[in-house]
């Protein structure tokens, strides 16, 4: 279809789910900064009313207890929850991370893959972040929004824009949904500042026939873990395309670089970007397959607008898609900074390597 309606959501810092992506990896920052390529983690978070639980398997991790719920403490303070129901000096921390298994360390000592799974990537030429409109334009809401909490708004928060196509190009925005957390008795000032901040990003392409629905439900006092339990690895579609395009059902958060969920979903994303900014298309589609413990890729899958055999035969011979190959182009045992990154999508205008243009 050239003519529809296409609709994806966004979630803030400090909606529970990315709560727990985040703590996730600050854990993943901590080991590899005290760690080496040796270092492997898969950490899963679990936040509800003033309790965080950690589990998971690691190896050569380097991270005493005590520096464990220090880091979760800390995050939590930085998201900004001190709250009656959620607070970071508050927080009941049960560690129960252990050692990753020997069976699987077989299979990734030698830098092949993490795991069996299929990854993909998408770019397009809706706007300057190569994303398609509809995610690009929620997660641009919340960033803004966030900048404007001051001490009405608390840190839970959703966003969902519907954008019309016309002949294939964004032509309006037909609805917006926002609903966020705020302090008793103050609904209609959150309203009101909720919709000053899509405006801000949405411009023209709002019109008189654009639908607002701001806090549809009314109060939204109790918000974030306090409000709902989250869990890492529940918003992986707001982690990358919004549903514009296929997502393999693996999350990002949590994992070391050696776990191709992550990194080879960064690939598949660079190449993808860097096949429409080479203007070898208009958009474009990349999906990658993995064996555990098996270097290359099983399969590579392109689909995009442009000659896909001319694509894939360049990128086949020009690129090394293993996971070594993936973690030495990015430098991703030294990124450090994938708690900070995990917010608002992985993808987009954000100053990481797996979004840099060019093939070298």
């Amino acid at each position: 279809m050239n003519n529809y309606i296409f609709t994806s959501e966004s979630v803030s810092d400090g909606h529970p789910d990315k709560v727990a992506d985040q703590i996730s990896d600050a854990l993943v920052d901590a080991g590899l900064r005290a760690g080496d390529e040796t270092t492997r983690v898969a950490i899963e978070t679990l936040v509800t009313t003033n309790m965080v639980t950690l589990a998971g398997e690691v190896k050569n991790f380097n991270v005493t207890d005590d520096q464990v719920k220090e880091i979760v403490r800390s995050k939590v303070r930085e998201i900004g929850y001190e709250q009656d129901g959620f607070h970071w000096d508050k927080l009941k921390i049960y560690n129960e991370i252990h050692a990753q298994s020997a069976d699987i360390a077989l299979g990734t000592d030698n830098f092949g893959a993490g795991d069996q799974g299929i990854m993909f990537g998408y770019a397009c030429n809706d706007n300057d972040a190569y994303l398609p409109a509809p995610i690009y334009y929620s997660h641009e809401i919340l960033k803004t929004l966030k900048l404007q909490r001051q001490d009405i708004l608390g840190p839970d928060a959703k966003s969902q824009v519907s954008v019309e196509y016309e002949g294939g190009k964004v032509k309006r925005i037909d609805q917006v949904v926002i609903s966020t957390q705020h302090v008793e008795g103050k609904i209609e000032q959150a309203r009101n500042i909720s919709k000053v901040a899509s405006m801000m990003k949405l411009g023209n392409l709002i019109d008189d026939n654009t639908v607002w629905h701001l806090n549809p439900t009314g109060n939204f006092v109790i918000g974030g873990p306090d409000g709902d339990a989250g869990v890492t690895g529940r918003k992986i579609i707001v982690d990358t395309y919004g549903g514009f395009a296929p997502h393999g059902g693996g999350a990002f958060s949590g994992k070391d670089p050696t776990k191709v969920d992550r990194s080879a979903a960064y690939m598949a994303r660079w190449l993808a970007k860097n096949v429409v900014a080479d203007e070898m298309a208009d958009w474009c589609q990349i999906q990658l397959s993995y064996a555990i413990g098996v270097k290359q890729p099983t399969s590579i899958y392109i689909d995009s607008n442009g000659h896909n055999r001319s694509i894939q035969k360049f990128i086949e011979s020009s690129i090394d898609m293993t996971p070594k190959g993936i973690i030495d182009r990015f430098d991703l045992f030294n990124f450090n900074n994938y708690s900070e990154n995990c917010t608002y999508g992985h993808f987009g205008n954000k100053d990481v390597p797996w979004e840099r243009i060019g093939w070298e």
